[in-house]
């Protein structure tokens, strides 16, 4: 691809999957040469793996599985799949069977860093200190744990929501009861979701469950069970199963953002160009068309004004207004102030060992989780990841333990506002509060915060169409991304909006309608998580 002067210049903000495959994408497929400005040191955004003292945390966890073939292929072009993996594992899409691509002679995991694992997945739900099946699945255990009086509320309180559903359906409250009978509700949506998000479920959209749980129900929970008595499809994509039920995923040896450091670099190599470190506080635009962006250098306060041909955008929508100036209308500006977000802590705790869980940690000194949803009042904690079982290439000592333990807040609040060392103290007191581990089994712990991580569907969440049509009018401005869109996207459909725009400019159209429609099918979602 040309790089000389007289190239056009696509200027992306942020450095997360939508960011960095926009770059890669135009870099593949046009002669406009990318240059990212990232506000971190590093690439990768949410999807980024942050080391610590030779451990490595996935921040938010993210299972790389698509039903899109065009993510599942552009993944396995970077970061080729395991040999060894047995022949029937294969890939299931729009009810078709596709074997993975798998060279025997391909990358051994012990011996090669550039490779994709394939993953068993296994997420529970730890309430009244007992474990559930994540989603939850009406087998033995549901009803020993439960009791059989309670599962018989529970059935009719969902028999009841089948035959008079809420109407009109103007919350998540009313979102879940419709779905899943207000007993279960309240004994396993109700309270989790009220930790992550601060709000009543009823002062919640119902925009957010079609996000989160889009075509789940306990109906497709029991559907599942009776199924999985059945010798099981190891399919990948299993496009069959709702995807709140896959079962097996693929991941990068050392985390996500061993991929998207992998893209950074092939990026770089074709011409493009990521600087790190840039703050984006302003677009200079006129006539339809933004000319510029304008960007400060975190490390010595410098100012940068890029010209552009093309702007991708990633960044918070509430922020990218903010930085558009006085003529900016004045409806778009409090649409903007008005956006909510969600913040997130995640605290990195390495042990010796957890204490056994009641079935036993299966001769390990762990639990089998790739992660557990933390269901209980008497701790802030809201998840809890087993960073072993996502990769073993996460922890240097295999002998040891490493748990992230993830925590949902405001930005300045309380819990923000605690040192490391307090909110290390905190996850400490909680695990041993729960049982999960003991403190003299502690060995070491870090601290992550991420601002903005959730946008949410409160606020002035349901006026976002008004900034939508004032941005949609700036012909060469693409908003992507989960924040950049305001919209809950998992990676893959975060990529799939800096595909589709790139789509759009080598087809020249300025319609933007087809990147705004990815994640609104009802085709494809995934669980409560990232």
């Amino acid at each position: 691809m040309s790089t000389n002067s007289t190239s056009k210049i696509a200027v992306i903000i942020g450095a997360g999957p939508a960011g960095l495959t926009a770059a890669y994408e135009l870099l593949q497929r046009t002669d406009i040469r990318p240059v990212i400005l990232e506000m971190s040191d590093d690439v990768g955004g949410i999807s980024r793996t942050v080391e610590y003292h030779g451990n490595r945390m996935d921040i938010g966890g993210h299972r790389f599985f698509s039903k899109s073939d065009r993510v599942m292929d552009w993944w396995q072009e970077m970061l080729p799949v395991e040999a060894g993996v047995s022949e029937s594992v294969q890939i299931r899409y729009h009810n078709r069977d596709r074997t993975v691509s798998v060279n025997p002679d391909g990358p051994d995991p012990g011996k090669s860093d550039r490779v994709m694992l394939v993953r068993e997945r296994l997420s529970r739900i730890f309430y009244g200190r007992k474990y559930y099946s994540y989603p939850i699945r009406l087998n033995g255990q549901t009803i020993r744990n439960l009791g059989l009086r309670r599962i018989i509320r529970i059935g009719l309180s969902y028999a009841g929501a089948r035959m008079r559903p809420v109407r009109p359906e103007l919350s998540l409250e009313d979102f879940f009861i419709n779905r899943f009978g207000k007993e279960l509700y309240l004994t396993f949506f109700k309270d989790y979701t009220e930790k992550v998000w601060g709000v009543p479920c009823r002062s919640i959209k119902p925009e957010w469950g079609a996000q989160r749980v889009k075509g789940l129900s306990v109906t497709k929970a029991l559907f599942h069970a009776l199924k999985s008595i059945f010798p099981r499809d190891v399919s990948v994509r299993q496009k069959e199963i709702e995807t709140s039920l896959i079962d097996r995923f693929l991941y990068p040896k050392f985390g996500p953002g061993h991929l998207w450091k992998e893209v950074a670099s092939r990026i770089e190599k074709l011409g493009g160009e990521i600087r790190t470190g840039y703050y984006v506080n302003g677009l200079e635009w006129a006539d339809g068309r933004v000319s510029a962006v304008r960007a400060i250098c975190m490390a010595d306060n410098r100012e940068l004004l890029l010209e552009a041909d093309w702007v991708f955008s990633t960044m918070p929508v509430k922020d990218l207004v903010a930085g558009m100036g006085e003529r900016v209308p004045q409806a778009v500006k409090d649409v903007g102030k008005g956006l909510i977000y969600r913040d997130f802590i995640a605290i990195g705790l390495l042990y010796r060992k957890m204490t056994p869980c009641p079935e036993g940690c299966g001769g390990k000194n762990r639990i089998p989780d790739n992660w557990v949803y933390i269901q209980e009042a008497d701790v802030k904690v809201g998840r809890i990841q087993v960073f072993n079982n996502w990769s073993p290439y996460l922890v240097k000592d295999p002998d040891t333990v490493w748990l992230g333990l993830e925590y949902f807040c405001q930005e300045g609040d309380d819990l923000w506002s605690l040192t490391d060392e307090e909110l290390i103290r905190l996850g400490i007191r909680e695990m041993e509060i729960i049982r999960f581990c003991e403190e003299n089994e502690y060995l070491d712990g870090t601290v992550v915060r991420m601002a903005k991580t959730y946008p949410a569907y409160f606020g002035t969440y349901d006026r976002l169409p008004e900034i939508r049509s004032f941005t949609d009018s700036l012909k060469n401005l693409f908003l992507l991304g989960r924040n950049g869109m305001h919209r809950y996207n998992n990676q893959d459909h975060s990529m799939l909006t800096a595909m589709t725009a790139v789509d759009l400019i080598v087809a020249g159209s300025e319609d933007k309608e087809p990147v705004w429609a990815v994640n609104t099918e009802e085709d494809y979602h995934e669980e409560t998580s990232k």
